[in-house]
């Protein structure tokens, strides 16, 4: 079938393209375009209509596809779509202009059947978090190729985009790598590209969050009202500090979870890291913070709703709200997170006599050498309480020493 367009670009226009703070196209004609990543990459793509909805395909990089080469791939994908066959059958690497070969499913296509055959078991959380790594810098990228055909190459272009954050770029590649891993298990490749770029980008070592010395965390403690920040932050907050689970857990928890008469807080087992149910004896300060809170939010689902959902669908306080009220709050020790809570209400147990296992049931890490089975809610619930008010009680007399 003859033209209906002409290609336009010139190979000078594509040299001359400079790296912006976002991914912009030069368009050739038909579909066919090359994105100029921020970190000066380039890369050949086909955006295309087929089975009524648009779609797109990774060509590969130039310049080791040239202009003349991306146009001869172009016209043969081209052709695929008009006899109603899915382009991304087609086999890239290696293509002459002559021939065609169909080939396996596409990155995209694996990685989302792998997520649903692995990730089932995690939490919805999780799960989303894969997803939009996926969907953010991955399927861009390599998602229309052919799952054998990508290649290290491109898994480092992914990665040189990410640079500026290389927890990130560590992660998705460890995510791309995951996927490959898989794919290998069930013979649909044969080579990891990711494995081989391991170590392509280094990743800064993990601090610990250090704990609050006593007068440090009286001096948080006081400050927390004070901040006029919204009822909800301030109480998911003293939360945090009563109750000794991780924010995820706190800020997800639903008002069905408590038994408010009997001090009793029942995480269930899928929004746990250790999946595992977890039990929390709450202190008499947090019932009343809670029953308190109750008359705000009980007519919720969650215990900590989105104070900005203004579309009609609820859901939890955001995964952020913590972080930018802790960011807030100058009491003497800066970049203080969330994270440093666990740490500092532990090291405070233990240095006032709480049993180490006691401590690390608290924090819902099954004892070192016990089997997971062996771990259940009830266990050393007698001295659980007593701990939890005891952090309270502390607390409480923290806050009347002087300032």
């Amino acid at each position: 079938m003859p033209r209906t367009f002409s290609y336009s670009l010139r190979v000078a226009a594509i040299e001359a393209a400079k790296p912006k703070d976002k991914i912009y196209a030069l368009t050739d004609g038909g579909g066919l375009h090359i994105d100029v990543l921020p970190t000066g990459t380039k890369v050949w793509r086909y955006k295309y209509r087929f089975a009524g909805r648009r779609d797109k395909i990774t060509i590969g990089r130039y310049p080791a596809i040239s202009l003349k080469q991306a146009r001869m791939i172009h016209e043969a994908l081209q052709e695929a779509v008009q006899r109603g066959e899915d382009p991304k059958t087609i086999q890239l690497e290696g293509f002459t202009g002559t021939r065609v070969k169909p080939t396996g499913p596409t990155f995209e296509t694996y990685a989302r059947q792998w997520v649903e055959d692995t990730l089932y078991y995690r939490s919805a959380t999780y799960r989303a978090q894969q997803l939009r790594w996926l969907e953010s810098y991955v399927f861009p990228v390599i998602g229309g190729q052919p799952l054998t055909s990508v290649a290290p190459g491109d898994v480092l272009g992914i990665l040189d985009s990410l640079r500026g954050t290389p927890t990130t770029a560590e992660g998705v590649r460890s995510l791309i790598q995951r996927v490959y891993n898989y794919a290998i298990r069930n013979l649909q490749a044969d080579s990891n590209p990711a494995l081989m770029v391991r170590g392509a980008v280094s990743v800064p070592k993990k601090t610990h969050h250090r704990h609050l010395l006593e007068p440090e965390l009286a001096n948080f403690w006081r400050l927390i009202p004070r901040q006029g920040a919204h009822f909800t932050t301030q109480a998911a907050t003293q939360l945090l500090v009563y109750t000794m689970v991780r924010k995820s857990e706190l800020i997800r928890s639903r008002w069905n979870e408590y038994d408010l008469d009997s001090g009793l807080w029942d995480i269930p087992a899928e929004r746990m890291k250790m999946r595992k149910r977890h039990r929390v004896y709450l202190s008499r300060q947090a019932v009343d913070l809670l029953k308190r809170l109750k008359t705000m939010t009980g007519h919720q689902d969650y215990v900590f709703p989105s104070i900005y959902a203004g579309t009609g669908r609820m859901a939890p306080m955001g995964e952020a709200s913590l972080n930018h009220f802790f960011k807030r709050m100058d009491f003497g020790v800066p970049d203080f997170s969330p994270h440093g809570i666990r740490g500092t209400t532990a090291t405070l147990l233990r240095e006032h006599g709480i049993r180490s296992e006691v401590v690390e049931l608290l924090l819902s890490h099954a004892p070192r050498g016990q089997v997971e089975t062996a771990y259940n809610h009830a266990e050393l619930a007698g001295e659980r309480k007593e701990a939890l008010q005891f952090l309270a009680d502390y607390l409480d007399k923290l806050i009347q020493s002087p300032e």
